[in-house]
C-alpha cells in the first residue's frame, strides 16, 4: 500500500517515503501546475465537496477520495493512528470482502492507491473514463462500511510495525528526518511521524480505530476530485445517488494551537550505523496563509533548484564537501511547518565545515538580495514546471484534494503564479533575514557509528513481541 507522504528529502523526507516524487510534485512552488479548464465544484446535501475538471485528451480518469484527517489530528500516545486506518480501508466491506476492492480496480484495468500525510489522507484509482462509476461506487461503499476485524488488525499491525523498521530504523537518513520534527515542534502533532512510534502502534486498539474512523470518516469531511475524460453533468447524478445516503457525520475539530515560538537555537546528535554524515538544519516558517510564503518558495528555488542552485554549486562543485545538498519547503500545509536545509556529507569533509557553508549561503542572502536575473530564472523555473505538469490529470487532482484538504482551497491555485511574480529581491532577503535566524534554527547530525559485532545482535528480529 502506497502511504504518507508529502517533504521527504531524497526518498526519506516526510510522509510516506515511496510517494516522494508526488510530493514534490504537489509543493506549490514546486509544482504549481495548470489546471486547464476550469474546476466545477458541487457541495452534497451531506456536506460533501465534488471537484470535477473535464480534461478529453484521453479516455482515462483519476478518481480520488480525500479526508481531512493526517498525523495532525491524532493524540499523544496514538501516533500513526491515520496511517494504520489507511491499511484497514483495504480489508473489506459487508459487500466486498477483504481483497476485493484491489482486485476489482485491477481486473477492470485500473490501478488503486493510498497514502497519509500530516495533513490528510486520501484513496484514488486510475481508471478508464468508462471505470468511473465502479470507482466511486467502491469508494462510497466503504466511506461508511468498513469493517475492522481484530485479527486482521493485528496481522496489519506488524506489516506497518515492520515498513517503520525499513523506512526509519534501518534508514539513518529517516530516522534524522523524524527526530528533526520532533526537536523542531516540541507540542503540535507535526512533532511525531506520520508512521508512528513503536510503542504508539502497540498500544493502539481497535477500537481507536473505530472511533478515528467514526469520526473522521464522513462526506462533510471529505473531498471527491474527479479530473479526465468526464462529464461533470452527467457524472453527478450518480455521485449523488451513491454519496449523498451516507449520513453526515460530527464535525471534527480542526483548529489546533500554535506551536510556541523557539527562543532558541535546538541541536542534537543521533548516532547510527551509516556511510556517511548528514547534516539538516531546520527553521519554523509560516504556510500558504501568510503572504511570505510565496517569498520562501523563491528563496527555495534559488537555493536548491537544479545544479545552477547556490547550494549545489558551491558545497557540491566548488567545496566538493557534499555528495547531495539541497532545501525544502512545503508552502501546503494546515498549519506552519519547516524550511529545511540537508547535505549529504562527503567523507572526506567535515560535518562542521559543512554547517559553516550552509551558513554562509544563508548570511549570503541575508546581506545581499539575489540578482534581478537570479530572481527572474527561480521564477520562471516555478512556472515552467506548471507548464510541463499541466497534462497530467493525476496531478490535477491531487494538487486540487491537497489544497483543499490543508484550508487553502482549489481556487488558491490559479494566484499562485501572479503572486510568484509579484516577490522581489527585497522580499527574499527579508524573509531569509526574518526567519533563517539562529534562534528559530534546529540543527540536526547523523554521526556514522561502527557496526555491531555479529555476536551481540539479538536474535529477536521484531521489537514489541513477547
Amino acid at each position: 500500500m502506497m502511504c504518507s507522504t508529502f517533504i521527504m528529502i531524497m526518498r526519506t523526507i516526510r510522509y510516506h517515503w515511496h510517494i516522494r516524487l508526488l510530493v514534490v510534485l504537489l509543493a506549490f512552488g514546486s509544482t504549481s501546475i495548470s489546471l486547464g479548464a476550469e474546476p466545477s465544484e458541487y457541495i452534497l446535501s451531506n456536506g460533501m465537496k465534488v471537484l470535477f475538471v473535464e480534461a478529453p485528451k484521453a479516455p482515462v480518469a483519476t478518481v480520488q477520495v480525500w479526508y481531512k484527517v493526517g498525523s495532525r489530528n491524532e493524540v499523544m500516545g496514538r501516533a500513526g493512528l491515520s496511517h494504520m486506518l489507511e491499511h484497514m480501508m483495504f480489508k473489506g466491506t459487508a459487500r466486498y470482502p477483504k481483497g476485493s476492492f484491489s482486485r476489482i480496480v485491477r481486473k477492470n484495468g485500473g490501478i488503486d492507491n493510498a497514502f497519509t500525510g500530516q495533513d490528510f489522507t486520501a484513496y484514488f484509482e486510475n481508471v478508464a473514463a468508462d471505470r468511473v462509476g465502479l470507482a466511486l461506487e467502491l469508494e462510497a461503499d466503504r466511506m461508511q462500511g468498513l469493517i475492522l476485524d481484530h485479527s486482521e488488525f493485528q496481522t496489519e499491525r506488524d506489516v506497518v510495525k515492520e515498513e517503520r523498521r525499513l523506512r526509519s530504523e534501518d534508514d539513518p537518513q529517516g530516522a534524522l528526518v523524524e527526530a528533526l520534527f520532533a526537536h523542531a515542534f516540541l507540542s503540535h502533532p507535526y512533532h511525531w511521524p506520520v508512521i508512528g512510534w513503536f510503542a504508539d502502534l502497540d498500544a493502539m486498539s481497535l477500537e481507536d480505530l473505530q472511533r478515528h474512523y467514526d469520526t473522521f470518516y464522513s462526506p462533510n469531511n471529505a473531498t471527491l476530485v474527479v479530473v479526465g475524460d468526464i462529464k461533470a453533468e452527467t457524472l453527478l447524478p450518480t455521485i449523488k445517488r451513491l454519496f449523498e445516503p451516507i449520513p453526515r457525520g460530527p464535525s471534527p475539530k480542526q483548529t489546533l494551537p500554535p506551536e510556541p515560538a523557539q527562543r532558541g537555537e535546538r541541536r542534537f546528535l543521533l548516532k547510527r550505523e551509516a556511510q556517511v554524515p548528514f547534516v539538516m538544519m531546520g527553521f519554523r516558517v509560516p504556510n500558504y496563509s501568510n503572504e511570505d510564503s510565496y517569498a520562501l518558495e523563491i528563496l527555495e528555488s534559488i537555493l536548491s533548484h537544479g545544479k545552477s542552485s547556490r547550494l549545489y554549486q558551491s558545497l557540491v562543485y566548488d567545496q566538493k564537501n557534499s555528495l547531495a545538498v539541497g532545501a525544502e519547503y512545503s508552502v501546503l500545509q494546515t498549519d506552519p511547518g519547516l524550511f529545511y536545509f540537508y547535505s549529504l556529507v562527503n567523507p572526506s569533509a567535515k560535518v562542521e565545515g559543512v554547517e559553516e557553508a550552509i551558513e554562509r549561503e544563508i548570511v549570503r542572502l541575508q546581506n545581499e538580495p539575489p540578482s534581478e536575473q537570479e530572481l527572474q530564472r527561480a521564477k520562471n523555473q516555478v512556472e515552467a514546471t506548471r507548464i510541463f505538469e499541466q497534462d497530467s490529470n493525476f496531478r490535477h487532482a491531487m494538487l486540487m484534494g491537497q489544497a483543499e484538504s490543508v484550508g487553502a482551497g482549489w481556487r488558491r491555485i490559479d494566484q499562485f503564479v501572479e503572486r510568484i511574480r509579484a516577490v522581489t529581491t527585497k522580499d527574499i532577503q527579508r524573509v531569509a533575514k526574518q526567519y533563517l535566524t539562529q534562534d528559530n534554527r534546529t540543527v540536526g547530525i547523523l554521526i556514522p557509528s561502527p557496526s555491531p559485532p555479529p555476536d551481540s545482535i539479538p536474535t529477536a528480529a521484531h521489537e514489541g513481541k513477547s
